[in-house]
């Protein structure tokens, strides 16, 4: 990889992180700047399904996820009193070694691969992001808010769906757009007979319960929340108790149990697709600074994962590197606009459903068994 070097990636999540131990392991020197002061992990779980496991086994990483984690076949369709409706296996071909999933912390998560990371060489800055970019055929000067000037052969902004390097690349647009859907989580311990996920559906909602490990599950809420209205901090448990109250059975149970507003993780849902060229100069982006999803096919890391590991691999080529990033877009394109708009559908038509205005074309199960069939495909 003698054209690319030295690398610099802003932002030290699923992302970033993935990224440096896939260029590391090239022999790249990388460092990550990451804009908070403390590496904190805002969140409950990620799902990993097979094709992130894939993704990760290919650096070595799966096997650490799934012992930290728990690993799942599919899901649980229940209505809201908790009647099956129906057991939905998930293909597990693109890693057969695996389950088809593998719910895990976000926590040990993030430690697994800021371990992986730090042991192959990465280094790492907190408290610093970019300033100011200044790229040419020679390398990119970077600007960071520390006062430092340094430089690099490649800058990977893997910043988040508000990315500053998009902004810096691309200007204000496009911006990400709410749905007009948000989605609670809340973690419990685990049942020890949950050995499936679950997804409980409601006349106005959509509750779900993932496994995440031997010890640990949590709770998920799909709401509607027209234009988008800000929770208060310290009510966020009784907000959650009481979009949960059509539900019985389990949901109902845990329900009592959301006591702590400060263990609420409620997020606003917003998606974002960026149109290629997806770099500028010897700087490129990845993840949610291009391809921001929301929840409903639990792939958005998959595919920043992913994002990761196909750049690395291209990255390890002596092409010109305005072609290799081309080419990386070229590749990553459909696969995560169809994330994206597959997600932002299902979606949709929930909102509509939960309206009484079900769309006529509405095909849950259909685009699901699509989807699922896709991410197995080859990346």
């Amino acid at each position: 990889m003698s054209r690319v070097k030295k690398v610099l990636i802003v932002g030290g999540g699923i992302g970033g992180l993935t990224a440096s131990v896939a260029l590391a392991r090239n022999g790249v020197d990388v460092s990550i700047v990451e804009l908070k002061s403390e590496w904190t992990v805002y969140g409950v779980g990620i799902i990993q399904p097979t094709n992130a496991l894939r993704a990760l086994h290919g650096l070595g990483l799966a096997e650490a996820c799934v012992a930290a984690g728990f690993p799942f076949p599919g899901w649980r369709i229940l209505n809201s009193e908790g009647g099956l409706i129906a057991d939905v296996p998930n293909l597990n071909s693109a890693a057969p070694q695996f389950l088809a999933n593998n719910g895990i912390p976000r926590r040990a998560l993030h430690q697994i691969l800021v371990d992986t990371a730090q042991s192959a060489g990465v280094q790492v800055r907190l408290g610093v992001t970019v300033k100011e970019l200044e790229s040419d055929t020679e390398g990119v000067s970077v600007s960071l808010t520390d006062g430092s000037v340094e430089q690099y052969d490649l800058v990977i902004g893997a910043d988040g769906t508000y990315s500053k390097v998009r902004s810096l690349l691309f200007g204000k647009t496009p911006t990400p757009t709410f749905t007009g859907q948000s989605v609670w989580r809340y973690s419990f311990p685990r049942p020890k007979d949950m050995t499936w996920a679950s997804i409980w559906y409601g006349k106005q909602t959509k509750a779900g319960l993932v496994p995440v490990s031997e010890e640990s599950m949590y709770l998920l809420l799909v709401t509607a929340e027209p234009g988008n209205p800000r929770m208060p901090d310290d009510r966020l448990h009784t907000l959650l108790r009481q979009r949960l109250s059509e539900y019985s059975g389990l949901v109902a149970e845990l329900a009592e149990q959301v006591t702590d507003p400060k263990e609420v993780v409620y997020k606003p849902l917003e998606t974002m697709m960026l149109p290629q060229p997806w770099h500028k100069g010897r700087v490129v982006l990845i993840g949610d600074a291009v391809h921001a999803t929301v929840p409903h096919l639990a792939q958005g890391a998959s595919i920043a994962i992913e994002d990761a590991v196909v750049l690395a691999s291209m990255l390890d080529t002596e092409e010109p590197l305005d072609a290799v990033l081309t080419a990386f877009a070229q590749r990553r394109y459909t696969r995560c606009k169809f994330v994206v708009d597959s997600s932002f559908q299902l979606g949709q038509w929930e909102l509509q459903e939960w309206a009484g205005h079900p769309a006529a074309d509405a095909d849950f199960a259909g685009l699901l068994r699509r989807a699922w069939d896709r991410m197995t495909e080859p990346v």
